[in-house]
């Protein structure tokens, strides 16, 4: 267990009596309090940030309510597509929620995060709502990409959100161009490009960072690691899985994916750096509970006692959890009152998004070219005009 230190506990008293009125868990209350993180930073080519992270009450009761919220949307899609009302691809984040929450902690929605296909989480993290998320993945007009990106195409420009991507490792090299932008414009803020230990070994990862390096473009490279490429364990595709030392010429930092105060002080370190001296490598120990996507069961490259095992140790909700209680700043009650909460949230959402209507079809038509040129669509022969695209 972290060690915890209370600054002024006495101002925390007050907190629990306000919850057993409203049942909300939050509170004005941003009381430092000290936690060392669950493992030390591991750095290459840096010094590692210190293991003290500061936090407050208010920003631990954020954490469990944002996990839990995740972590209920993503149980939620798993039966939404075993009803067959989610199609296609669906990469599943449950496991993974504390990268994503504790990202998010350290910088700014002016920041830029671009990921590959296991978006639903970041998407939520960045501004979006469940009924955008739900829509989205059931294909329906309110999507957060109007029913026409689905599990893998989610994006929120205005969060600072780029998607979102299907090919796996592309996304990075856009990263890239994201953190040019930002260079460019002198504006002091990063891009986070996100990437799973799968596309680890992808020639375009080495290709961007060699240019951030050259540029040294405030670049994030931000390596997922859950250990599996889809069903293939990390030391069977890759001969060295230091996943942050990859960089060689840039310094790279191993991570607790699993502890969301972990994951917020290496980021916010991560953008310090990034602004002074260019890009470096995060790579975020964590560990997904479902397969790689729907059509994986997840069981038959791994043992369901190493899954249990992972939850009983090393869970990031049930950490935060302990952190709460031991503090008390909710009890167990109000925190299971808070889950009860974040059900009905969802199944709310999910009970709006399946009355959004899909797509008409001439929406195929639109988002393909810039709007106003005029552009005509025609049949086979070119005899028959279709339509006058938007």
């Amino acid at each position: 267990m972290a060690q915890l230190t209370h600054r002024t506990p006495a101002v925390l008293k007050p907190i629990s009596a306000s919850f057993a009125a409203t049942r909300h868990l939050t509170t004005a209350s941003t009381t430092p309090i000290t936690v060392e993180t669950s493992l030390p930073f591991t750095g290459h080519n840096i010094d590692p940030p210190s293991r003290s992270v500061e936090t407050s009450p208010q920003e631990l009761l954020k954490f469990f309510r944002d996990m839990a919220l995740m972590r209920r949307m993503e149980i939620a899609a798993d039966s939404l597509y075993k009803a067959k009302l989610i199609r296609g691809f669906c990469h599943l984040y449950d496991g993974q929620e504390a990268v994503s929450i504790g990202m998010e902690a350290a910088i700014t929605k002016k920041d830029c995060i671009i990921t590959a296909y296991r978006d639903h989480c970041l998407f939520l993290g960045r501004g979006g709502t469940l009924l955008e998320t739900f829509a989205e993945l059931m294909g329906r007009k309110d999507g957060c990409s109007k029913g026409k990106g689905g599990s893998m195409h989610f994006y929120k420009k205005e969060g600072g959100f780029y998607g979102g991507h299907g090919i796996v490792g592309a996304q990075i090299p856009l990263g890239c161009g994201l953190a040019f932008a930002q260079k460019y414009s002198k504006d002091e803020n990063v891009t986070f490009a996100m990437y799973g230990d799968g596309a680890a070994n992808q020639g375009q990862l080495f290709e961007a960072l060699n240019m951030a390096a050259l540029w040294d473009l405030p670049a994030i490279f931000v390596c997922e690691n859950n250990h599996y490429g889809m069903g293939t364990a990390e030391w069977r595709a890759a001969k060295s899985p230091a996943y942050y030392k990859r960089g060689d010429y840039a310094p790279g930092l191993k991570v607790d994916g699993m502890d969301a105060l972990a994951v917020k002080q290496a980021c916010k370190f991560a953008k310090e750096h990034a602004l002074k001296n260019g890009p470096i490598i995060l790579e975020m120990d964590t560990y997904r509970y479902h397969g790689h996507s729907m059509s994986d069961p997840g069981s038959t490259y791994r043992t369901r006692d190493e899954i249990s095992g992972v939850r009983q140790e090393r869970d990031p909700i049930e950490r935060i959890r302990k952190l709460v209680l031991s503090h008390d700043l909710a009890t167990e009650k109000e925190l299971k009152d808070t889950e009860k909460e974040v059900r009905k949230e969802v199944d709310d959402a999910i009970a709006k998004a399946k009355e959004s209507p899909h797509p008409d079809p001439s929406d195929l038509f639109t988002n393909v070219y810039v709007k106003g040129m005029g552009v005509e669509s025609f049949g086979a022969d070119r005899k028959e005009l279709r339509a006058v695209l938007p």
